[in-house]
């Protein structure tokens, strides 16, 4: 009984909360989606105003957050959201998908890009060095390096809190102050105006880049297939966006929720959204757009590296992504847990999850999410699981800041110490802007998207499922106490 008399801690201060969410956010993205970006929509501006957008929308979501927060300052984050806003089964869903794809993939998408970015200066763990073959699946040492991170965090985060944000808060200061003097040292060593001019010729031009040998070919988007392409653009941006409400998950382990978590939430995404966007004025001042599209394996923060710091850049890259991606995946495992724990008490996810171990820490949920994001480790794809990731994201994202308006309407009476900014017109419209970007994704990225919307699906029969056992242990504990 130990076990559920045990409850959180309130360690998590101001700084550290923002750490946590900027911390989360900054992981490999900004080093590799532009290329994709760039080949989509074919423009330096419109490279950039994919990034503008995607930080725009992910601050509008952030502060509409904050009012559901101050609501319900306990651990679970959007799970509570939706559970109270909407039912029970709508809670659950967005829980499955966090475990099963969301949190998981995400987990599973940062660590393959930490060893793919050790690889440069350990050939030995690359994605080349294959361990053995079984028919069509085969295991790279990256993926066994990948997996090796993730139960290196896990078992940190298992020793409480403290060490988990102590953890997340340094290594967020020095990627922080790492960007800003690669982005410095960019302008000031690598900037060329001829490079700087010739980006910005057909700028805003919205058009399809493709390359065969060394001839690059422009092909101009209109209709359907220009929606199609920004869609595809924004998938990346919004990725490496994602993750800032991590906080609202550990909001029972933070001191003076009601204001902190809101306060993090607009400071955190400001932070990283100004240095993402200072980033890819640093690309196009340094690399022309065609090498951004078309940058090796996507790796457009090595070739800007490159050209500032020459041959030594690869090396200054790959540890600037190290120490990025590392600390980014110890905020998912951190925060993600708490999910599950919540869930667990809800009764809808394995029992075990509930208990917090003798640190103040859901330990059990903690190594079920290690466990399920290793193994998606092992498909060793890291676009593939960041289109998996989105689709669902952008569902319930949408369906969260929905919330705020049927919360307005069915809980008009609870204290709401801060209320969403720009309420109802900057709400409704990352509404319509997430609806349409997943709409967008669902048709032209399916071989994802598809798959992504049927787990989501597939939930509904397993919270029935839970439900009616949930009911039949009741029925046979009363009957054993009658």
């Amino acid at each position: 009984m130990a076990e559920a008399q045990r409850e959180f801690k309130r360690n998590v201060g101001l700084l550290d909360a923002t750490m946590i969410v900027a911390g989360s956010m900054i992981g490999s993205g900004i080093f590799i989606v532009s290329s994709e970006i760039a080949r989509s929509v074919g423009g330096a501006g419109l490279l950039l105003g994919m990034w503008v957008l995607a930080g725009v929308v992910t601050i509008i979501a952030a502060v509409s957050y904050g009012e559901l927060s101050a609501m319900f300052p306990k651990a679970g984050g959007m799970y509570v959201y939706l559970r109270e806003a909407y039912s029970p089964l709508m809670g659950f869903l967005y829980g499955w998908t966090f475990f099963t794809i969301i949190q998981t993939g995400t987990i599973a998408a940062v660590g393959v890009a930490f060893a793919k970015f050790t690889s440069y200066l350990i050939p030995g763990v690359g994605e080349d060095a294959i361990l053995f073959n079984i028919g069509s699946f085969h295991l790279a040492a990256s993926q066994l390096l990948s997996i090796g991170v993730i139960l290196l965090l896990t078992f940190i985060n298992t020793r409480g809190v403290r060490h988990g944000v102590f953890v997340q808060t340094s290594l967020t200061l020095i990627k922080i102050i790492s960007l800003v003097a690669l982005i410095g040292f960019g302008f000031w060593w690598g900037a060329d105006a001829s490079i700087w001019e010739a980006n910005w010729q057909n700028a805003w031009t919205l058009s399809s880049l493709t390359k065969e040998g060394d001839a690059v070919s422009q092909l101009p988007l209109a209709g359907l297939a220009a929606f199609g392409a920004i869609a595809i653009a924004m998938k990346g941006s919004l990725f490496s966006c994602d993750s800032w409400h991590n906080i609202s998950f550990i909001a029972g382990e933070v001191k003076n929720p009601k204001r902190n978590i809101g306060l993090s939430l607009l400071l955190g995404t400001v932070i990283v959204t100004v240095v993402y966007v200072l980033a890819n004025v640093m690309y196009l001042a340094v690399v022309p757009l065609h090498d951004i599209a078309f940058a090796k394996s996507d790796r457009i923060g090595v070739v800007a590296a490159e050209r500032i710091f020459g041959s030594s850049g690869t090396i200054v890259i790959a540890v600037m992504i190290m120490i990025s991606t590392f600390g980014c995946n110890n905020g998912l495992i951190m925060s993600g847990a708490r999910v599950y724990y919540t869930m667990a008490k809800d009764n809808v996810f394995f029992s075990h999850a509930r208990e917090l171990n003798e640190h103040g820490v859901p330990a059990n949920s903690l190594w079920m999410q290690a466990v399920w994001a290793s193994l998606l480790c092992l498909t060793g794809k890291y676009n593939e699981l960041l289109a998996l990731v989105i689709f669902g994201v952008l569902i319930f994202y949408a369906l969260t800041i929905f919330g705020i308006f049927r919360l307005r309407k069915t809980m008009p009476g609870v204290e709401r110490p801060y209320k969403a900014f720009g309420y109802p017109v900057l709400p409704a419209l990352y509404i319509i802007i997430a609806a349409a970007l997943a709409l967008l994704l669902l048709i032209f990225e399916t071989s994802f998207t598809l798959p992504g919307l049927a787990i989501i699906l597939l939930g509904i029969p397993v919270y029935y499922f839970m439900m009616r056992r949930n009911d039949q242990r009741m029925k046979t504990v009363s009957e054993a106490k009658s």
